[in-house]
């Protein structure tokens, strides 16, 4: 290794070895199998309150309304931490802090069925059959059945959902999951595993998006987030991080959303 690429591709090819592994081919099929012994560092309730700015009540909210129905969306305007949430969230739920059990994809306009469950791309040769984000996620999740596993969809309502989603509507249910169905690139059977959770992120200032599709509304729950000026925990940290320029700042984003707030052409989703 003389170089910093020599070692960026020794890099790129131990970690492509590394995905790979899990991955073999067997008769034209792909078999997924995933690395147990790996051991990660635990992470718990107490962790996500100190890391999230969100009250235990509205945890255990929270977790009840992913519990049961399975998907959930946290909705909120941009800048209150839905990402860093939605991942804290999956770690707090799995008990550890397991990079490998959870995916973040971000939807777009441009986001498709075939990137998302299975599709024809184009190769040297023609077209060949590719398995999509979801697809391959739900199969390593169903190899490993014994563990959650959590998918999370950023920007969800910036997709043509019934496009990205097609036969899915009906697999996401709760009380769908393990249900096969036939999909629409391939004869094999395909279902939703049980231990698979979707949280979707949603920019709910953002009124040039699409209004989400009904039929995937009501299969998901919906959590509001706002922002934690007034949480304990973000008070502590404010008295920890000890600057008045901080403060002041703050301050002055508190009087800017009371008057965003009170404005009837705007009101407390652009806060």
């Amino acid at each position: 290794m003389h170089d910093f690429i020599d070692f960026s591709y020794k890099a790129w090819e131990y970690s492509k070895h590394k995905v790979e592994s899990n991955v073999t081919e067997e008769r034209g099929e792909t078999i997924y199998s995933v690395d147990s012994k790996t051991t990660c560092q635990s992470y718990t309730k107490e962790d996500f309150l100190k890391e999230v700015f969100i009250n235990e009540t509205d945890y255990q909210r929270l977790v009840q309304l992913i519990t049961i129905k399975k998907n959930v969306i946290l909705q909120g305007p941009p800048g209150v931490g839905k990402t860093y949430a939605a991942k804290r969230l999956a770690f707090s739920m799995m008990g550890e802090l397991d990079e490998n059990r959870v995916k973040m994809i971000q939807f777009h306009q441009s986001y498709s069925y075939e990137d998302f469950i299975m599709g024809y791309r184009p190769t040297a040769n023609g077209f060949e059959l590719r398995e999509g984000s979801f697809y391959k996620f739900c199969k390593q999740a169903e190899a490993d059945s014994e563990h959650d596993y959590f998918f999370i969809i950023d920007e969800i309502n910036r997709g043509n959902l019934s496009k990205i989603f097609g036969e899915l509507f009906m697999l996401i249910e709760n009380d769908k999951r393990g249900t096969q169905l036939e999909l629409l690139y391939s004869d094999k059977l395909f279902s939703v595993p049980k231990n698979v959770y979707i949280i979707g992120m949603m920019n709910t200032a953002d009124r040039s998006l699409a209004i989400l599709d009904y039929a995937l509304r009501r299969r998901f729950a919906f959590f509001e987030m706002t922002p934690s000026f007034e949480m304990e925990g973000f008070k502590r940290y404010q008295s920890e991080f000890s600057s008045s320029k901080f403060d002041a700042l703050i301050e002055c984003i508190r009087m800017l959303n009371k008057e965003i707030t009170n404005d009837e052409s705007l009101g407390a989703g652009f806060n």
